[in-house]
């Protein structure tokens, strides 16, 4: 249920956001317990020791996100976890507009961790939402947004979410504004394209809420071809507010999920890369695969699920030769 005094808090959306945090940590065991977990977790660089670009983590509790099973009979047989009749019962929300809730991730990896559920169970496709997504993204200006698609590390594909993390934790943050290869520059957006370790980035910036969401339709349109078996084009996406404008990453996708996880025994890894991974921390719940992760296995993976060079040059070339 909602919690009166969040909306009768004095300040800004952002402030109940904060205020709904701090009680549920307190109040909600689930979430007490998880969250003073964190402060235990094992991480460490893969790169370079100070300011790295990618870094390993441990988190036991996301085990029930890194396994879950995304296949049409496993999201049949199991009640849908972001519907508002099966939330748990001491899980608290703030509205967002009609349309949204903002709750707090019980099982979190960032230390300010949220799930944002439409009301309405449907699937998780973006088409339509990119403008939702800024929104979100400027009302939250301490956090970035993020978009699994629903085989890109969305544990509910069958119910259309956003997540929120603080900002700051994540490497690619730091990406400096004139990184990469410039594409196209204007008044209204800036695009670039950078690729590191296989893996492959469209950034954009802008001011104009409207050629943002124009750019990245053209993107989605370039990639739905690419996957016509697939409900929409595979990616991931990180949307963050820096006034007076957005960054928005787009991580085009070939794969769900690298052949190691599916591997049995020594070989097996358990990772599922999701936005969060490819933002720069690979969240593994698994000790042993903690403790073996490294740059070469990390670009084995990426390389598996990223899009791939010939597509990714296909797409920069339209980029630059075609305005939306």
């Amino acid at each position: 249920m909602t919690i009166e005094g969040f909306s009768g808090i004095n300040g800004s959306f952002q402030d109940r956001v904060h205020a709904l945090l701090s009680q549920q940590v307190r109040d909600w065991d689930l979430a007490r317990n998880n969250y003073s977990g964190l402060k235990r977790v094992m991480r460490r660089p893969l790169d370079k020791p100070e300011d790295a670009d990618f870094y390993v983590q441990c988190n036991p509790a996301r085990i029930r996100s890194s396994a879950a099973k995304v296949d049409a009979r496993s999201i049949r047989e199991r009640p849908c976890f972001l519907c508002e009749k099966h939330l748990p019962a001491q899980q608290r929300w703030v509205e967002f507009g009609r349309e949204y809730l903002i709750l707090v991730n019980p099982f979190p990896i960032f230390p300010r961790h949220l799930t944002i559920p439409v009301r309405t169970h449907e699937d998780q496709l973006i088409a339509g939402r990119m403008d939702d997504m800024l929104q979100l993204a400027k009302a939250l200006e301490d956090f970035v947004v993020f978009y699994n698609g629903p085989r890109c590390g969305a544990s509910a594909p069958d119910h259309f979410h956003f997540q929120a993390g603080n900002k700051g934790f994540l490497p690619v943050e730091r990406m400096r504004q004139d990184a990469g290869k410039l594409l196209r520059q204007n008044d209204h957006v800036d695009i670039r394209a950078m690729e590191q370790y296989h893996r492959r980035i469209i950034m954009l910036r802008s001011s104009d809420k409207q050629a943002l969401a124009g750019c990245f339709e053209q993107i989605y349109d370039f990639l739905k071809p690419l996957q016509p078996d697939q409900p929409e084009p595979m990616l991931n996406i990180l949307a963050g507010y820096h006034a007076p404008e957005w960054q928005v990453l787009v991580l085009p996708r070939k794969e769900h999920r690298p052949w190691q996880f599916h591997a049995q025994g020594d070989e097996q890894v358990m990772l599922s890369p999701a936005s969060v991974d490819l933002g720069g921390v690979l969240v593994t719940p698994r000790e042993k695969d903690y403790a073996r992760m490294d740059l070469a296995l990390m670009e084995d993976i990426f390389a598996q699920v990223c899009i791939d060079a010939a597509n990714w040059d296909d797409l920069l070339n339209e980029l630059v030769h075609k305005k939306p």
